[in-house]
């Protein structure tokens, strides 16, 4: 995946809120379903501790924050002090993995703003936050790496750890690709769309294989795959593509990394019985399906409703 060399970069969103630089301690997952609203990490839990990888651990749920708790900015994405404002043009993300975050998202932002279905309410995510070991989120309570990825309604921000890639999702035999790494950012903004139409309402049950909380997931797979198509089409503000080179292989990557994090994939890696009375994301077949679909809805979100299917693969 390449970037248009000459597009203009709007980083105002997305943000360094550094962190602890290790995990808070303590017991208990910081983020539910219903609570956050989602995310593509949450189920890693439980391969985490069967691996032993570290001592990450959630921390009690905490209660809103200013913005001036946020201040505390001093690792990127490579691990290194880094300031996203620096993030100018495509040319720059095609250099360095946070100016492509930021391209990610300005990409994102202009495809669903651009999708009739979704622009009565549309409007961008509140910030991505890219933290270190752990953060306190802004009504979502405290999370740590453990967690993964994750979206919060609350603030409708996106929080992503700057170890996701690099140690957890490897362990999880997954290659983080510039599109690997582009599918977990639109899976999450998918969460973002689910909460402006007010989806998430409508998760009740958290768990089994027809759950709501694997339809809620199923669809931000499937939203992230109608975004994937159209990338390179989606016009900026000055009307020119963002994104201007996205491969057949790079869809590939992105349906091995749907494969990656289905949950009895996870259940295997963690050297347990695959049992569906247990999954919230839905299994690889499936997310690996509806990522498909998505490619295929031609930008009709309507195919996409996980929640009227009777079927989920």
């Amino acid at each position: 995946m390449r970037f248009n060399a000459k597009a203009r970069l709007d980083a105002s969103r997305t943000q360094d809120v550094g962190g602890s630089g290790g995990g808070t301690g303590g017991g208990g997952f910081p983020i539910p379903i219903g609570k956050a609203g989602g995310g593509i990490g949450g189920l890693i839990v439980a391969v985490i501790i069967y691996l032993v990888v570290s001592n990450l651990g959630g921390g009690d749920a905490g209660g809103a924050l200013s913005d001036s708790a946020f201040a505390d900015s001093s690792v990127g994405l490579s691990g290194q002090a880094f300031d996203y404002a620096t993030c100018k043009t495509g040319e720059d993300a095609n250099n360095s993995d946070e100016c492509a975050l930021v391209a990610v998202e300005n990409s994102l932002t202009d495809y669903w703003k651009n999708q009739a279905q979704v622009a009565d309410v549309f409007q961008p995510e509140r910030a991505i936050r890219v933290f270190h070991g752990s953060v306190s989120t802004g009504g979502c309570g405290n999370a740590t790496t453990d967690v993964g990825p994750f979206y919060c309604s609350a603030d409708q921000t996106i929080y992503l750890d700057t170890a996701f890639y690099d140690t957890i999702f490897k362990q999880l035999g997954g290659t983080a690709t510039p599109f690997v790494r582009a599918y977990v950012i639109a899976h999450e903004y998918g969460h973002h769309i689910q909460d402006l139409l007010g989806t998430m309402s409508k998760v009740k049950t958290q768990q089994g294989k027809k759950s709501d909380s694997v339809r809620l997931e199923l669809q931000a797979d499937c939203y992230a795959g109608m975004w994937a198509h159209d990338a390179e089409t989606t016009p900026d503000a000055e009307g020119n593509a963002l994104i201007e080179d996205v491969t057949a292989d790079d869809i590939a990557q992105g349906i091995t990394a749907a494969k990656e994090v289905g949950d009895d994939y996870i259940q295997q890696r963690s050297g347990g019985a695959v049992n569906p009375d247990q999954w919230t994301h839905g299994s690889s077949a499936e997310r690996q399906h509806w990522f498909a679909t998505g490619m295929q809805a031609n930008d009709d979100i309507s195919a996409c409703d996980t929640f009227s299917a009777r079927s989920l693969d």
